[in-house]
């Protein structure tokens, strides 16, 4: 009897053992999911006391407020009202960077349903900036066909489908080229095309020569092909790099491309922790985009990009204070990177709130 039971004696202790280690497992993850909701909820009252709005009411559609009248405009063609889109397009003339936003924004419209578009064509046959917004929204439609998933998780009729779209969208933008020949913005769709289609580098450079000899700091172009040269489609790190640097040292105070060589590095990182955003290279980099920021024209329809990007590694970099003063300056709105890449929606402003909070609660600690 003594021998059994000191065999289950012995048999016990791993048991007990198992037991007190998955006791302790459990007593550190409810601690420390208490303390870290405690953080949360902290943040949050932090950020609310300096009048920054809570993750419900942040805007999922746009970087930053759109200007004056384009809302009112968009939702007139949404309506079906061709001739609103027509009057935003032609009041914005010659401004590229102008041109390129709305265009992209109709075009977005026009990809979901495009009846109002083809009542504009049918009116205005010959008008260049109906033809642009055609040209934009074939390309669109043509992403949205691919869907946004990974090239494993899509089909191969989403592909076929895809590719079909893209190479007929190389007609549109053709004939709106034509019909405005110093717009660059039909060349900037094009870049989604050479991404989509995999032009060679050689093609490429030659797509990038007819944009810049007609705009040659024009963001939304340098967004676009930092795109196609980044390692995740048709490019490298260094290559991307490169780019990158390249116009940001070229462009003048203003232009706000400082903010390349902050998307390439946030585009190939892939480290678990934030020491490297914390390099002098990096603060450097976050330096010279708050200059920028600083000379741009308060009105660049791609200012609150830059600000997205400022204020996330202002927080990373533990510059609370200055990444707070960048946060009040986009808070309502946050389809920008580096939100974007966490999804749509809510995770995408809860991702914004959680960077955001953490910033407001070290600035309310010290204050």
């Amino acid at each position: 009897m003594t021998v059994v039971l000191w065999i289950l004696g012995i048999l016990a202790v791993p048991t007990l053992i198992f037991v007190v280690w998955l006791a302790g497992v459990f007593l550190k993850e409810f601690f420390s999911a208490g303390s870290s909701d405690g953080d949360d909820d902290n943040g949050a009252e932090a950020a609310e006391k300096l009048g920054l709005l809570p993750a419900d009411r942040q805007n999922t559609e746009y970087a930053g407020p759109l200007p004056a009248g384009w809302e009112a405009a968009l939702g007139a063609v949404r309506g079906g009202d061709w001739k609103a889109g027509a009057e935003l397009m032609s009041g914005i003339g010659r401004d590229w960077e102008r041109r390129s936003a709305a265009a992209y924004l109709l075009a977005d419209i026009a990809a979901e349903d495009d009846e109002w578009l083809l009542a504009w064509e049918s009116d205005r046959p010959e008008d260049p900036d109906a033809a642009v917004v055609r040209a934009r929204s074939s390309v669109i439609l043509a992403w949205k066909i691919r869907g946004g998933k990974r090239a494993d998780y899509t089909t191969s009729e989403q592909f076929a489908g895809f590719h079909r779209t893209l190479e007929r969208a190389r007609e549109d933008i053709a004939r709106a080229a034509a019909l405005n020949p110093d717009d660059p913005t039909p060349f900037i769709a094009e870049i989604w095309v050479a991404l989509g289609l995999g032009y060679p580098h050689s093609e490429m450079d030659k797509l990038w020569a007819e944009i810049t000899s007609r705009a040659p700091y024009h963001y939304e172009a340098h967004f676009s092909a930092l795109q196609y040269w980044c390692e995740k489609w048709r490019g490298s790190k260094e290559l991307a790099t490169e780019f990158a640097e390249r116009a940001a040292a070229k462009a003048p105070l203003g232009s706000l491309l400082t903010v390349l060589p902050l998307i390439v590095h946030f585009e190939h990182d892939d480290s678990n922790d934030t020491e490297v955003d914390r390099t002098p290279e990096m603060v450097a980099r976050v330096d010279a985009g708050l200059a920028d920021a600083a000379a741009a024209d308060p009105a660049h329809p791609r200012l609150p990009e830059l600000r997205h990007m400022l204020a996330f590694y202002l927080s990373l970099q533990d510059r609370d204070e200055m990444a707070i003063e960048q946060f009040r300056l986009v808070d309502g709105y946050v389809n920008a990177l580096p939100w974007r890449y966490r999804g749509g929606g809510a995770d995408m402003a809860a991702h914004y709130c959680r960077i955001r909070n953490g910033s407001a609660q070290v600035v309310a600690a010290e204050g």
